[in-house]
């Protein structure tokens, strides 16, 4: 890893995710920090980070490593610490049975994801897939039964959930650009994790196989 995405691109990319993450755009906009319950979650998801090889503490910290180096390297580990919390709160909906549901679902599958150890490309996979999922789920999904309105969308959707009190479902209907932002905001945070350094694989010895025509002794 360069020391320009060390020192410049990861912990900027994981402050922009915390910052478009905390954003919370109506008519009067606010900036709302990661509840203390997302913060516990982003502590599993980081150690599953390590846990599956995306992420080599080693790298950033190291007695080989000189102390403004180690520096940079507790840096980064703090900015993915927040900007996992965060992408977890944006995406859990804001109140009602939703919100119970997707803090339940996150503290499963993190566990889940755990005890699977995944490697590296599957868990970037199964981070992509959950978050992708969860984005749908609240910004597709709850805003279209949300929504004032009849539409067809909403009408299909009440009639799966046949049975459920809409009132536990419904949810402060968001702002148009806050999905796009909410998308952007987690595509940084995969990238991010991403460009994590990951552990070094393991250089094979390949012996050269002994010619045909070589002589016996």
């Amino acid at each position: 890893m360069t020391p320009i995405r060390e020192a410049i691109v990861l912990p900027c990319v994981f402050l922009t995710v915390l910052l478009l993450g905390g954003l919370r755009i109506a008519e009067s906009t606010a900036l709302v920090p990661p509840s203390p319950y997302s913060l516990i979650l982003a502590v599993l998801l980081v150690r599953v980070v390590i846990q599956s090889g995306a992420l080599a503490p080693e790298r950033l910290m190291a007695t080989s490593r000189s102390e403004l180096a180690n520096l940079n390297g507790v840096a980064v580990l703090a900015t993915l610490w927040l900007a996992s919390a965060q992408a977890i709160a944006l995406s859990i909906p804001e109140s009602g049975l939703p919100r119970l549901a997707l803090s339940v679902f996150f503290l499963i599958l993190v566990l889940n994801t755990s005890a699977a150890s995944p490697d590296r490309q599957r868990l970037l996979r199964s981070l992509a897939v959950t978050f992708g999922t969860a984005f749908v789920l609240k910004f597709v999904v709850l805003h279209a039964v949300s929504a004032p309105g009849e539409g067809a969308v909403k009408r299909a959707l009440l009639a799966l959930l046949d049975g459920v009190t809409v009132g536990a479902l419904l949810q402060e209907v968001p702002d148009p650009i806050s999905a796009y932002v909410a998308l952007l905001t987690l595509v940084l945070f995969l990238i991010g994790v991403m460009l994590l350094p990951s552990q070094r694989r393991p250089t094979r010895l390949e012996l050269p196989m002994p010619s045909a025509m070589s002589p016996v002794p």
